[in-house]
């Protein structure tokens, strides 16, 4: 069984808009380790569609992108993507997957079903998932920034505080901070 990972951008007040982070070599290195490391991708329909908006164009080369981006692009094409949704159920993206019904069993499944882990990338989906116990891990990118306004992470409660155990903490050059914690059992 594979582990569940959430991973996504965060300020220092908690804000989980990705326009608020700082996107530079090192930040996009660092989620590119992340995805190449994890088994699959896995979504909320919101963070899907987002993706989809954009990335298979920088993948195709038909917008313009540094090289390191766009190699990021085509490693992303290629990845299986899970789709969480109750109101879409075609993801025409090359290797998406709807996952519906019982959101306990679906993740469950993807998680037995891929050693290598599954990278969660959806602040509102990690809320659902979070409340059902099935994050293992977490590997957040805290940029040094207030943004002072949200969506921030888990803003619609928890029924309880999570113990985490830190694994690594690394700081960037931009003075950003790799942080990688594993859920306390």
């Amino acid at each position: 069984m594979g582990l569940l990972t959430f991973s996504i951008n965060v300020t220092l007040d908690g804000c989980v808009d990705h326009r608020e982070g700082i996107a530079d070599d090192e930040t996009h290195a660092f989620f590119t380790r992340l995805m190449d490391e994890a088994g699959a991708m896995l979504w909320g329909r919101v963070t899907y569609e987002m993706m989809e908006s954009h990335w298979p164009a920088v993948a195709r080369g038909d917008e313009k992108a540094p090289p390191a981006i766009r190699a990021w692009a085509v490693k992303l094409e290629v990845k299986p993507k899970y789709v969480v949704s109750s109101t879409r159920n075609t993801f025409p993206w090359t290797n998406s997957h709807h996952i519906a019904g019982d959101l306990r069993t679906g993740v469950q499944k993807l998680k037995d079903a891929t050693p290598a882990g599954v990278l969660l990338g959806s602040g509102k989906l990690a809320t659902e998932l979070e409340r059902l116990d099935l994050i293992d891990e977490y590997c957040f990118l805290v940029h040094p920034r207030i943004a002072g306004h949200g969506p921030t992470l888990y803003q619609s409660g928890l029924p309880g505080t999570r113990r985490l155990e830190l694994i690594s903490a690394t700081p960037l050059r931009s003075g950003a901070i790799a942080a990688h914690y594993r859920r306390a059992r």
